[in-house]
């Protein structure tokens, strides 16, 4: 299968393992049997897979050209980049019950809420933005497709996790906790600085390897 064929798999194995294994019973059922952090690990795992093969496909797909590549392009990817491997350097492994990605979620105090109170979906927010600008960037359709795709799924899965949560915490309980969390003073986690530098860290490690990762050398384009 070549072509849009592979592309649709692609998409469909992508939403296959993004919708299934964290749905009631497949969840429960599977971290019975894989324990939690199996669970995590395999699912980051084929999480990373599908998408390796998505971006494979785009590439392999069809050129078709819907507009030009802007000449500025390196750098609204950048300026969207930065912030987004930041957030996720800020919230991952923090307590949020709001979402997914969080740790140790019963600590949650939302009197330092942190940014996984206040944002409540950070890693899609992350997501978002990341899409966001690589869509403006790359005039392919099948790229098009892809990067809209993952804004789409990043902001349909925001409503759907509050839909989820609200059920499992119970309306009144997850909007009450929602509002104080909102009324906190901002607050950073513990050693702020170091995952702020783990961060800037990621992102030049992100230019360096880019064409590793997705086929396009773009860190020269940053140099004078």
């Amino acid at each position: 299968m070549t072509g849009w064929g592979a592309y649709a798999g692609a998409w469909a194995f992508f939403l296959f393992t993004h919708a299934v294994p964290v749905r009631p019973p497949v969840k429960p059922w599977l971290i019975a049997r894989l324990g939690s952090v199996g669970f995590g690990v395999a699912y980051s795992v084929l999480s990373l897979g599908a998408l390796a093969w998505l971006f494979i496909a785009a590439a392999r797909a069809p050129h078709v050209v819907l507009w030009p590549k802007p000449a500025s392009a390196h750098w609204i990817a950048l300026a969207a980049m930065v912030p987004a491997v930041l957030l996720l350097a800020l919230t991952l492994g923090r307590p949020n019950p709001f979402s997914f990605g969080g740790a140790r979620n019963a600590s949650f105090n939302p009197d330092r809420p942190e940014l996984p109170g206040r944002l409540r979906h950070p890693v899609l927010l992350a997501l978002a933005l990341w899409a966001g600008a690589h869509l403006i960037v790359t005039g392919t359709l099948a790229h098009v497709l892809m990067f809209g795709g993952f804004v789409a799924f990043a902001l349909l899965g925001m409503r759907m996790i509050d839909r989820r949560k609200m059920e499992q915490m119970g309306a009144t309980d997850w909007a009450a906790l929602r509002q104080r969390a909102a009324r906190a003073a901002p607050s950073l986690p513990p050693r702020a600085d170091l995952r702020l530098a783990l961060g800037f860290g990621m992102v030049l490690a992100l230019l360096v390897l880019h064409k590793l990762i997705a086929g396009v050398e773009i860190w020269p384009r940053f140099l004078p």
